[in-house]
């Protein structure tokens, strides 16, 4: 079975994120998609709870098959290369895929133990950009771990989504699950 984590900050999960595991799986690169939401320690600007990270990804995939939220990340911060430790103990005769944007790829030599992830686990890559050739070249010694897919993407993101959520002309149904917006409403986040 070839299970991808699909790590992030999740601030808040809006349609390009559902939109990514489904094609995965659609497509046949991944069996299973496990979202793993940072937890509280991660420093970013802006970030909510993780609680209410949390419950917005459950409300977004609550229909969608062979998907799963984890709360590996709740309680004290992690790494990377922890979180996908983790999971290849949990199921050690699977093949642990690390979602990840071509953006990630680009600075992934900034993070802690990037060498083992790359060694160690295969990338599977949405391309964001029209630059995946030079960081495939950038690795190339890590190439056979390196998987760009194929699969259709939109440029949204949580920033955008952060600051229109104050315009109430502005048109979220492609961008984000209307029942993640009540919660956004309900709660008055961001």
């Amino acid at each position: 079975m070839k299970i991808g984590i699909f790590g992030g900050c999740f601030n808040p999960p809006h349609q390009m994120h559902k939109d990514i595991a489904i094609n995965l799986l659609k497509n046949n690169y991944l069996d299973k998609v496990i979202y793993v939401p940072t937890g509280n320690f991660y420093q970013k600007c802006n970030l909510i709870s993780y609680i209410d990270r949390y419950n917005m990804l459950k409300i977004m995939l609550k229909d969608v098959q062979n998907v799963e939220v984890s709360n590996y990340e709740f309680g004290n911060f992690k790494y990377t290369y922890q979180t996908l430790n983790h999971f290849k103990e949990k199921y050690p005769s699977c093949d642990i895929y690390f979602i990840c944007g071509s953006d990630n790829l680009k600075e992934i030599d900034e993070w802690k133990e990037y060498e083992y992830i790359l060694n160690n686990f295969k990338l599977l890559v949405i391309k964001r950009n029209d630059e995946i050739e030079n960081l495939i070249t950038k690795y190339s010694q890590y190439k056979n771990n390196i998987i760009v897919a194929n699969i259709p993407i939109n440029n949204i993101s949580s920033t955008l989504i952060r600051n229109k959520l104050k315009d109430e002309n502005f048109d979220y149904d492609s961008f984000i699950d209307k029942n993640v917006l009540k919660y956004i409403k309900c709660r008055k986040l961001y």
